[in-house]
């Protein structure tokens, strides 16, 4: 996959994609890339992990690779279009496969597009752009957003609680900010780490815990930051 052309700044504001690629290295570049054009971007390695990610988050696209080990892209693609509250997802797929008789079997099956590896990811963000846009109007982020007694100011990234003002570090506003961002969804931990060097995600923990201590009612039991097991963490705002 190459890179060498620039982004559509700001294309993705407000939109949550889903990668699916059994390949860690081009699922990774995908959500790299493409949270740079503004997206929410969820990844998952196989069918089965994707399939849980969607009976729990709704998504605005999903973008498939076509040869998986297991379960393909192909039959997630039909999964999809036979599942009620999904049937409407738009799904782009991708394949190292070429030939017209996969485009029209990937079509077919109810993908919205079909993209050829290797594929440009400007490309790729205008493919997505343009089949968001058939879709619907994107959505607006909100500026704040309400966690019980608490709320959060995202531009300001001030936190109140029944009106009074709770100190936030640096490292605790930009991880809340990032958990309201993607919020519903569950975030990977290292993907809220801003320190690469701490490879257990130890700071992570340490931060949530002191946030759930401003936010929550019972911090032992959160309602509103709650651990995703396996992945990270997940804001739940009302």
């Amino acid at each position: 996959m190459s890179n060498r052309s620039g982004p559509v700044a700001g294309a993705g504001v407000g939109r949550h994609l889903l990668i699916v690629d059994d390949d860690d290295r081009i699922r990774e570049l995908l959500k790299e890339f493409l949270a740079r054009e503004g997206y929410r971007v969820t990844g998952a390695a196989h069918a089965a992990a994707a399939r849980r990610l969607m009976e729990l988050i709704e998504f605005d696209l999903v973008v498939l690779d076509v040869m998986m080990p297991g379960e393909s892209g192909l039959e997630l693609t039909s999964w999809v279009r036979n599942k009620a509250q999904l049937s409407r997802t738009p799904v782009l797929l991708l394949t190292a496969r070429g030939d017209p008789a996969d485009r029209i079997e990937g079509l077919s099956r109810g993908a919205d597009d079909y993209m050829s590896k290797p594929f440009e990811p400007r490309e790729l963000a205008l493919r997505i752009d343009a089949i968001l846009r058939r879709t619907g109007v994107k959505p607006i982020m909100p500026r704040e957003i309400k966690l019980g007694p608490a709320l959060f100011d995202l531009e300001r990234l001030e936190l109140t609680r029944d009106g009074a003002p709770m100190r936030l570090t640096e490292a605790e506003a930009q991880l809340l900010k990032t958990l309201a961002l993607n919020a519903h969804a569950p975030v990977e931990r290292m993907d809220l780490s801003p320190d690469t060097a701490d490879i257990t995600g130890r700071a992570v923990d340490v931060q949530v815990t002191r946030l759930r201590r401003k936010l929550e009612v019972d911090p032992k039991n959160p309602r509103y930051l709650q651990t995703v097991r396996g992945i990270g963490y997940m804001l739940a705002p009302d």
